[in-house]
C-alpha cells in the first residue's frame, strides 16, 4: 500500500476581499478537498466550509466502496442544509459551492465532483485532467459549438452548471481509477487554473517535490494577478515508504 504526502494551498489572490474557498488534507485518511463557494461574503465561505466541515468528520477506512457512500452521503446532506440554510437566512438567495474530493485506498483512487473543480494526474511526466467540468463552456465545447481557442472571449466562461446547495437533485460525478507508484496529483479550484495555464503547471510538477510545487504555483499565480481565490492540493506519494497497515481516525 502507497503512503501519501500533501502540501496545501488556499490565498485570497490579488482581486478578491474574502477567501470563500476551503481545503481538507487528511493524507492519514486518503481523504483530501477543495471545495469553492459561489455566493459573496458570507454565503460563499459558509458554503464551502460547511461541506469542508462535514467530510472532515467523516470516519471512514471501510474499504473505497463504503468510503465512496459515506462521501457521497455527506454532500448530498449538505447539499439539503445549504438550501435550508438559504431559507431561513438569506431569503432564498442562491449560494452554494463547487467541490472535488480524491479518496485514495489501497493501490486505488476515486474522485467525485460538482462543478469546475479539478483533480489532475501527473504521470510520466504527462499532466492529465481527470474531472470533467460541469461549466457551460464545456458543454458549448462538447457540443462542437465553441473552439477552445474561443474561450478566453466567451461570455459565459464562469458559468456553472452544478454545485452544491444549488439546487434540490445534486448530481455528483464519480471516476475511479489505478494509482500507480510515482504519481503526482493535483486538486484545484478555477483560481488556479486560470491564472497559470496547463502547460506550465505540468512543468512545474515535473521539478521538484509538492511543497517546492506549491510555493512556485502560488508565486506565479498571484504575479499574473489571480483574479480569483486560488486553492490546491498537491498530493505524490512517499516513494521511500510502504505501509503494510492503514489507521483510521474514528
Amino acid at each position: 500500500m502507497l503512503d501519501y504526502n500533501s502540501s496545501e494551498i488556499s490565498h485570497v489572490g490579488s482581486v478578491r476581499e474574502v477567501n470563500e474557498d476551503s481545503v481538507l488534507s487528511r493524507p492519514e485518511n486518503g481523504l483530501w478537498v477543495v471545495a469553492d463557494g459561489m455566493g459573496g461574503y458570507e454565503a460563499g465561505d459558509l458554503a464551502s466550509s460547511m461541506l469542508v466541515e462535514a467530510l472532515n468528520n467523516l470516519s471512514l477506512g471501510n474499504g473505497i466502496s463504503s468510503s465512496i457512500d459515506e462521501i457521497e452521503n455527506a454532500i448530498y446532506r449538505v447539499n439539503e442544509k445549504i438550501l435550508e440554510h438559504s431559507e431561513a437566512e438569506f431569503g432564498g438567495r442562491v449560494f452554494g459551492t463547487t467541490v472535488v474530493v480524491a479518496f485514495f485506498y489501497d493501490n486505488f483512487g476515486a474522485v467525485l465532483w460538482a462543478g469546475d473543480s479539478r483533480l489532475y494526474r501527473l504521470r510520466s511526466n504527462l499532466l492529465t485532467r481527470i474531472t470533467r467540468d460541469h461549466s457551460q463552456v464545456q458543454e458549448m465545447l462538447d457540443s462542437h459549438l465553441l473552439l477552445p481557442e474561443e474561450i478566453e472571449n466567451y461570455p459565459d466562461q464562469n458559468v456553472i452548471t452544478r454545485a452544491v446547495g444549488a439546487e434540490k437533485q445534486l448530481l455528483l460525478d464519480l471516476q475511479v481509477f489505478e494509482i500507480k507508484e510515482d504519481d503526482k496529483f493535483l486538486l484545484c479550484s478555477d483560481g488556479l487554473y486560470n491564472s497559470v495555464n496547463e502547460d506550465i503547471i505540468q512543468s512545474i510538477l515535473n521539478n521538484g517535490g509538492i511543497k517546492f510545487n506549491a510555493d512556485q504555483l502560488i508565486r506565479l499565480s498571484l504575479e499574473n494577478e489571480a483574479s480569483d481565490n486560488v486553492s490546491f492540493i498537491l498530493i505524490q506519494n512517499n516513494e521511500s515508504q510502504t505501509i503494510t497497515n492503514v489507521k483510521f481516525k474514528s
